[in-house]
């Protein structure tokens, strides 16, 4: 049984998650916080709950998912696991982000990398990993199928989708992703997205206007 925790974090407020299970141990998915208090929010929450870090996961390498990458590594010494198609956007992270007048700590490097339909374990839970390329070359959606739950980072959100006009991006295969990849799952399923309110697949497959009644993508 997972008991899932989110934190709105930096400027561009992005949904870090903190995702524990009945052992306790718990995995840090898109580590956001960008500053001392956003970073004891965090750890704070971690320490009172007596929850064990094992694993770091970005679900795309943009600069406003890894903000607390270096923070994570120094606290409980985990390096990020990503995808490799994203590689260059973390390795770039620090340059990309100043063009927007922020500042962030340079993130440590992946050593280990997602590969689509790879299954990870944590605990008692396993989770399968879903490559859903179209907001970057190395996004990815983490499957939690026994308990119909999905991480979705920017490729699907409530209501919308992810963005395609950021180097990477390409509008057609983050549609064909959606909908052979995600609205295959079953209905019920609960998303948890990137920036905003959750939702569910269902909802989506009825209700988000980029996906109604288009059928040239499945």
């Amino acid at each position: 049984m997972l008991d899932i925790k989110v934190f709105v974090f930096n400027e561009i407020q992005e949904n870090t998650i903190i995702l524990p299970d009945e052992t306790k141990e718990c995995v840090i998915i898109d580590a956001g916080c960008n500053n001392e208090a956003e970073q004891l929010r965090l750890s704070n929450y971690i320490a009172e709950n007596n929850l064990k870090p094992v694993m770091l996961l970005n679900t795309h390498g943009h600069f406003d998912h890894v903000m607390g990458n270096a923070y994570i590594f120094r606290k409980y010494g985990l390096t990020p696991i990503m995808h490799c198609g994203d590689l260059n956007k973390i390795e770039n992270a620090t340059a990309y982000v100043s063009a927007f007048g922020l500042q962030m700590e340079t993130p440590p490097a992946p050593k280990q990398f997602l590969e689509d339909g790879q299954i990870l374990k944590f605990g008692n839970t396993e989770f399968k990993v879903i490559h859903t390329p179209g907001h970057s070359e190395g996004g990815v959606c983490l499957y939690f199928e026994k308990e119909k739950l999905l991480v979705a980072g920017d490729t699907l959100f409530n209501g919308s989708i992810g963005r395609t006009d950021l180097p990477g991006g390409d509008y057609d295969e983050l549609m064909h992703s959606i909908h052979t990849k995600l609205l295959t799952l079953s209905g019920d399923t609960e998303v948890i997205c990137g920036h905003g309110p959750g939702t569910t697949i269902g909802r989506e497959a009825m209700t988000n206007p980029f996906l109604t009644g288009d059928t040239q993508y499945i």
